[in-house]
């Protein structure tokens, strides 16, 4: 982890990008932190099983802006010495991994069986996660690119989509192989991580950050490459930009004609969805791009620069701090719940309220990205 006390500069990078990111990262805040999550407006909340929501755009498109910055880092990277590569993205991806992890585990203490704080069986801690599937999708890709360029990316790419789709087809239960209950992703997770280490927020050992779903995932953040090598080679005119609104459109065109067949999930990532998530991420892009780049309508942006200029740490510290306040006790309750009742229930119907308490939470944690700008304070890892 590196921490720089420098200008954070836009020498060779595109603000679009900057800006897209720090979007991604204030509708990340936004969807992980409502009031209450049975009263949630539908837009926010992830679709049921098949289907999409806005809300499932936001978790492809971090992995899809990473991508983006790699388009840079690896320029550089590919100067170095295999020892070194292999060193700095092995070690990117533990601390990611790690950090993950922890962030599972945090704040690390729990009520036992008396109703004591006792400190929490590591071994029952959820393996995988958001951050996790970061680190695996960046050193997927990060490997791919390295070894063979942007042929191979394309080659993964394609051959990753049309492969997930026989896999989860015939390894999954005959008759129903997309189910939460028969897709093979669910099957290799239970075999491989076990039950206790998994996700319950479907009912059932379920995690939508799976191993086998890591596959497709990584063509997100090769997407983001692509297009931020078509970017760095094209510049911001207008053919370009068109090019990047056409070839969006046409992927969310191909999603929905594969959609009937094999239908759009984000829980199990399937390829239509990956076509779908990176083709609204093509036309986002080209939209910001046109407005920011080429219109020089920029005045805006610094909200959301400001977050993504730290989205690591912010990440984290919209995990740790929500964690904290759920922690902490107050009275009968725990802090958050009495913020929550006075702050909001009090005199706001439920949705609105779950929805307010969300946006006051992104609100804080832009604060902090705010103070570290103003500082200078950029955290790497």
């Amino acid at each position: 982890m590196r921490i720089n006390q420098q200008a954070n500069t836009l020498n060779d990078r595109y603000l679009a990008l900057d800006v897209l990111r720090g979007m991604t990262l204030a509708f990340m805040v936004i969807v992980n932190t409502p009031g209450d999550w049975s009263t949630l407006y539908a837009p926010l909340a992830h679709a049921e099983w098949h289907g999409f929501t806005p809300t499932d755009l936001v978790f492809p498109t971090f992995l899809f802006v990473v991508g983006n910055a790699m388009s840079f880092a690896l320029k550089k990277m590919q100067d170095m010495r295999p020892r070194d590569f292999y060193k700095k993205v092995f070690t990117r991806t533990a601390l990611i991994f790690a950090i993950g992890w922890l962030l599972n585990a945090f704040p690390f203490y729990e009520p036992n069986e008396a109703g004591q704080l006792a400190f929490i069986d590591l071994s029952a801690v959820r393996l995988l996660g958001v951050l996790q599937r970061i680190a695996l999708a960046y050193l997927g890709a990060a490997l791919i690119l390295y070894w063979g360029g942007i042929k191979l990316g394309w080659l993964f790419s394609i051959a990753a989509l049309l492969l997930y789709w026989p896999i989860l087809y015939f390894l999954g239960t005959p008759g129903d192989p997309y189910s939460l209950e028969g897709n093979a992703a669910l099957h290799l997770d239970l075999l491989v991580i076990g039950e206790k280490r998994m996700y319950m927020g479907e009912g059932i050992p379920f995690d939508p950050e799976g191993i086998l779903s890591t596959l497709t995932s990584i063509v997100n953040v090769i997407a983001g490459y692509l297009a931020g090598r078509f970017i760095q080679k094209n510049g911001n005119s207008v053919p370009a930009i068109r090019l990047l609104l056409i070839l969006g459109i046409l992927l969310i065109g191909l999603s929905y004609w594969w959609d009937p067949v094999f239908p759009i999930n984000k829980k199990i990532w399937t390829s239509p969805y990956v076509l779908l998530t990176v083709g609204w991420e093509l036309v986002l892009l080209s939209l910001l791009i046109f407005v920011i780049e080429v219109a020089k309508f920029s005045k805006w942006t610094y909200f959301f620069q400001a977050f993504g200029r730290n989205p690591l740490i912010l990440y984290v510290c919209s995990g740790i701090v929500i964690a904290l306040i759920s922690f902490i006790p107050f009275g009968e309750s725990n802090l958050r719940e009495v913020i929550y009742a006075k702050g909001f229930t009090s005199w706001l119907e439920p949705k609105n309220a779950s929805f307010l308490f969300a946006i006051s939470y992104m609100l804080l944690i832009w604060s902090i990205g705010f103070l570290m700008d103003k500082n200078r304070i950029y955290i790497k890892v």
